[in-house]
């Protein structure tokens, strides 16, 4: 909605409370409500749903009721409303349990051919979604594309482990070599996706930043990433020892994000090679949208369905 605005375009930010960003204060779950908005509208951006933190703090059915029947009020309601085109915001943890290799396996290369083995009540509903998507299309000819973003959340690792191993900035910091995109890249593709959907029909693709890694790397990222890192990058040491931070020593999984570049046409801005440029001249690798937005709130127990916009 930021990004909507600041270029001009009409659009009706929905969500479940009020903001500088929300037009209208209701729930996607709520028929009557996704029906009233939906008037006029020529393409639905909908990136509405509870997230892997809320697996701790919401049941089985509030998942089933955001995620699953929330989707399918929207994309009712779309082709009820004559919609063009449609943008659904997945991620990357329907893999799930195909992101783990079995100990002495290479890194997992995740494409969009990976079959996804979702562990949590999380990855079965943004899995059931995209089936209503790409089911909506078939039967409705509705243009639906589906984005699998990766990690994109300011706040410290879900993993106390790793958060008690690493400052926020630094996992952050590694994590663009593989399995994190900047808040940025990930509005532009959603806005490439909105231009794309009705040559594409249906679609769906990894977002995540351009690794530097190729498929000949992965055996030796899950022994030894370090050097697969200082060969990439012969100065990273460097830059990271001037900051305090570590590289990881191991990596087990790595996003391709080829396929929405070559289709999409989406051209993302931030990687790794940026994140060292940043650390070098000490300034915030984050983008200004991402430095704007800030914490969401998920690790001090705040949690909230949402964003929604619709427009």
């Amino acid at each position: 909605m930021r990004s909507l605005r600041a270029a001009g375009r009409p659009a009706l930010g929905v969500d479940i409370k009020p903001s500088p960003f929300t037009d209208r204060v209701g729930s996607i779950s709520d028929r009557a409500f996704v029906e009233a908005c939906m008037a006029g509208v020529r393409a639905v951006v909908h990136p509405a749903t509870l997230h892997k933190p809320h697996v701790a703090t919401h049941d089985n059915q509030a998942f089933i009721d955001t995620n699953v029947s929330g989707t399918l009020a929207l994309l009712e309601a779309a082709v009820a409303a004559g919609v063009e085109a449609f943008v659904f915001t997945s991620t990357t943890s329907t893999f799930g349990a195909a992101l783990t290799p079995a100990p002495g396996e290479p890194a997992a290369w995740v494409t969009e051919a990976v079959v996804p083995v979702p562990k949590n009540i999380y990855g079965v509903t943004k899995v059931a979604a995209e089936s209503l998507c790409e089911l909506f299309f078939r039967k409705h000819r509705l243009p639906v594309i589906v984005l699998r973003t990766s990690r994109f959340f300011p706040e410290a690792d879900d993993d106390a482990a790793v958060r008690g191993r690493y400052e926020t900035v630094n996992v952050q910091a590694n994590e663009m070599l593989y399995r994190r995109v900047d808040v940025e890249d990930v509005v532009s593709a959603h806005l490439v996706a909105l231009e794309k959907a009705s040559a594409i029909g249906f679609g769906r693709y990894i977002i995540s930043a351009t690794t530097p890694f190729t498929p000949d790397d992965v055996a030796a990222l899950r022994q030894n990433a370090v050097d697969v890192v200082r060969r990439l990058f012969p100065h990273c040491d460097e830059i990271f020892a001037a900051r305090g931070w570590r590289l990881f020593p191991q990596i087990d999984r790595v996003y391709v994000n080829a396929l929405a570049r070559n289709e999409l046409g989406w051209r993302p801005k931030y990687d790794f090679g940026h994140v060292l440029d940043c650390a070098r001249a000490g300034v915030d690798f984050r983008s200004p949208l991402a430095r704007a937005i800030g914490s969401k709130g998920y690790h001090d127990r705040v949690f909230e369905e949402g964003p929604y916009p619709v427009g």
